[in-house]
């Protein structure tokens, strides 16, 4: 089902830039369809946003793409993903071939994404909690994706990162953030480079945005 438009998806996002083949094969691979609720599913395969309730979203397919290319990461690599959201983004890096651990905020969102990733047999671990102080049990990680807007970089996830590692976290205010890839040099030192502007829902939490 959806096997052509999934297809156009991948097309749309190698034409904006995306050329890893393991993201590419992913995206052709994974029924993002399955992510959203039924109102939405003929919409999957737009490489938009939509909403999956609860004020949240699942992102952009080319945004999606786009962090999972960014972190650099081959088959085995283990990652931890800030946001489980629809569980899409985890979908896509476990189908890469790594081992994702991934902690959401939301527990109706949790559960979604539990019984997804069970009916579609993709092993992720997920944990209920704040992302924003990572899961210090499992590091160092060899790579970290925030898939929420953050003030700044939080400085737990920065020493959960392996050196070596890579960060890819979106940072600014409200309205919009810099994609920042955070490469971690040794425990004091990164190098960062600022991709341009995304739009995410805003990161909550003890090192994120303060819950209203």
């Amino acid at each position: 089902m959806f096997e052509h438009e999934r297809h156009e998806l991948v097309e749309t996002i190698k034409s904006k830039g995306i050329n890893n083949e393991a993201v590419l094969n992913a995206v052709n691979t994974v029924e993002r369809h399955l992510f959203v609720e039924d109102a939405m599913k003929y919409h999957a395969y737009k490489d938009v946003a939509l909403p999956i309730g609860f004020g949240q979203t699942i992102s952009q397919p080319f945004t999606v793409a786009y962090m999972s290319q960014a972190l650099n990461l081959g088959k085995g690599s283990k990652v931890l993903e800030i946001g489980t959201g629809s569980g899409y983004q985890a979908a896509i890096l476990e189908k890469m071939g790594m081992r994702v651990f991934s902690i959401e905020r939301n527990d109706k969102l949790y559960n979604r994404a539990l019984k997804i990733f069970d009916y579609l047999g993709i092993r992720v671990a997920v944990r209920l909690g704040d992302g924003t102080i990572g899961w210090e049990e499992y590091a160092p990680y060899d790579g970290i994706i925030v898939t929420a807007g953050s003030p700044d970089v939080p400085e737990r996830l920065k020493r959960q990162l392996a050196v070596g590692g890579r960060m890819v976290i979106p940072v600014g205010d409200k309205n919009s953030q810099t994609m920042k890839v955070l490469t971690k040099k040794d425990e004091e030192n990164f190098i960062v480079t600022d991709s341009p502007q995304f739009k995410f829902v805003p990161l909550i939490g003890k090192e994120g945005w303060k819950e209203r």
